[in-house]
Parts: structure tokens; sequence; C-alpha cells
């Protein structure tokens, strides 16, 4: 495969609103030891490619300036001791940056092949929440069959992707959403127990349907004060797992429950992990989940779908806030 010496991505000419993404020639990169160059065919669009955009999460060190985490396409070229995988290939990848592109790599062992029956379209819509759920709620927040899972932001690419792979698994899911649209969006899905947050309290409803327990796990975005909340709705031995702080992060908070529940109050962020702790998050995802994508147990969630020019009418929609599921670029 001869491939061109540029191509186009989309950059951030300046922090500011979806209006400063603009497309520009960039170098097509080369595939280092152990890496694979793909063939962009869709991106996903996440909330952290708003962020950086809006100069509130600048890329680690490495990576690229770009936005963009999640990709599928086909393997254009691989890099010296790379074997997983050869030229011709389909696959989807979590990437360090650069999505927003029609060429990109990526170690290999971070790429997962296209699951039987996918499109590009949802390929893309894989890696970047599956890797997130699957870490957060499965190894930090050791969610168990049969245990109950909270989820804050249950329309959105998490949480639908936490709501099927959480039913997968055999818990029970509670989630809090915006609208009764959303809620039903999130019964549909599998959801157990769906929490219009305007017009309930989500502590109160747990608290009734759990018969005063709480829940065992929590998956929360939303910090600021659902912080306090969280640990009234835990149980005993309760697990809050913290991925983002949409409402704030700067909080007063009454920490006797802690103790009190004996609760784990954790979180992490994805995108500083090393390859080698990334690789065995998509082994495991390999492991347990490919083989339900595969036979259309779970197939991602879809809200919206821009060509790759009109990417800032996709931070446009991401922003609104009423998406369910996810919003995917489309390069071909």
């Amino acid at each position: 495969m001869t491939l061109p010496s540029t191509m186009t991505a989309i950059a951030i000419s300046a922090p500011g609103g979806p209006e400063v993404l603009k497309p520009e020639q960039r170098p097509v990169p080369q595939p280092g030891p152990g890496e694979i160059l793909i063939k962009v065919a869709a991106a996903g669009v996440n909330r952290p490619d708003v962020s950086q955009r809006l100069g509130k999460y600048p890329p680690p060190p490495g990576a690229s300036d770009l936005p963009g985490l999640e990709v599928a396409g086909t393997v254009a070229a691989v890099g010296q001791g790379a074997g997983s995988y050869k030229v011709g290939d389909k696959v989807c990848a979590l990437v360090h940056g650069g999505g927003y592109a029609e060429y990109v790599t990526v170690h290999e062992t971070i790429a997962l092949p296209v699951p039987a029956g996918l499109t590009m379209v949802e390929a893309a819509a894989i890696p970047e929440t599956f890797f997130t759920v699957w870490t957060n709620v499965f190894d930090r927040g050791a969610l168990q069959p049969g245990e109950t899972l909270l989820v804050h932001g249950g329309s959105s690419g998490i949480g639908t992707t936490a709501i099927m792979l959480a039913k997968m698994w055999g818990a029970k899911v509670f989630v809090t959403a915006g609208s009764e649209e959303k809620c039903e969006a999130c019964r549909k899905l599998g959801a157990d127990v769906a929490i219009n947050y305007r017009t309930e309290d989500f502590v109160a409803v747990v608290k009734e349907k759990t018969g005063g327990k709480g829940v065992n796990v929590i998956l929360d975005m939303v910090a600021g004060p659902y912080v306090d909340r969280n640990f009234q709705a835990a149980a005993m031995n309760g697990r809050i797992v913290q991925i983002a702080s949409q409402q704030g992060y700067k909080i007063q908070l009454d920490i006797r429950p802690i103790s009190a529940k004996c609760l784990n109050y954790t979180g992490s962020t994805l995108r500083p992990r090393t390859v080698e702790q990334k690789a065995a998050i998509a082994s495991s995802l390999e492991k347990h989940v490919w083989p339900h994508v595969a036979s259309g147990r779970i197939r991602p969630v879809i809200d919206s779908t821009y060509k790759f020019v009109d990417v800032p009418q996709a931070h446009a929609r991401m922003e609104t806030s009423q998406h369910i599921g996810k919003i995917v670029l489309t390069l071909d």
C-alpha cells in the first residue's frame, strides 16, 4: 500500500468554542516499534475532546496535540516488531490523541479487532467508553454479579456502556438522567431503575428500592454536590469511583460516612496511563466482552454521526447534553 505524505486533520486553532476546530494538512505519522498505522474510517467524540478544545485538558507529554481518543479503521502499515495485525485488518483502538485525522498511530496492544457484525461507526464508539467503564467499574469498583451499581449520566456514552456491561455481568443497575426520554432509553438498555434527577432525589429512590441498604458501586462523573450524596446512597463496604467532575472538584465534605460505612472512595483517569496498563484493559475486554459484542448481545448506542468536516457541529451537539449514547465522526 502506497501511503500519502500528508493527511487532513482537525486541529484546535485556539482555545474556544466549536468553531476553533479547523481542518489542516499534517504529515502522515509513521508507526514506531510495536505500533500500527490506522487509516481512520470513523472517530468517536468524547467529553475530554471538548475539554481539550476549551483549553482545560492539555494533552499529556508525548501525546498528539490533535483531539480524538478513539478510532476504527484499517491497518495501513506496521512498525518494527509489530506482529498482531497485518495491513488491511479492521481494528478499533484507544489512541493517545490524534484521532481526528485520516491516519493515526497506536501501539498494537491497545488495538482490538473489529467484532464481527459491527460497522466502523459502531466500532469507533467502543474504545474510550468500554476501556473507561471496564477499568473503573470492574477493576477499581470490583462490581460482582448480584450487586447493585448506580451510574450517574446514564444516557451518556459512558452511561449506556456501563448499563450494558453491568447487566452482562449480572448486576442490578440504577441510573440517573435528566429527562424522562433519557430515563426510558436507559430502561430499554436494561437499567432496572432510572431516576430523573430533575424531579427525583436519587438518594431517596436508591434507599427505597434497596430496602434502605444503598448500592454497592457508584460510577460518578458529576462530583460537586453529588459527592456527599453518593456517600449517603452507598451501601456498607460500598465503592465510589470518580471519573470526572462536571459540577466542580472543590467541595466541602462530611467524611464521616467513609469510616461509618467502610467506604472505598477512589477514581482514575485513562489517558495518562502507560501502554502496558492500557494493554491489560484491552486484553480483559477481548476476553470478557468481545464475545458478547460479536454475538450481538452488546452493541454501542449511537446518538448521531457527522461528517469529518462537520466536527464543530458534533461538538456543539455534545455540549447541549441532549445526546443519548455516542457521537461519531465519519471519514469515509
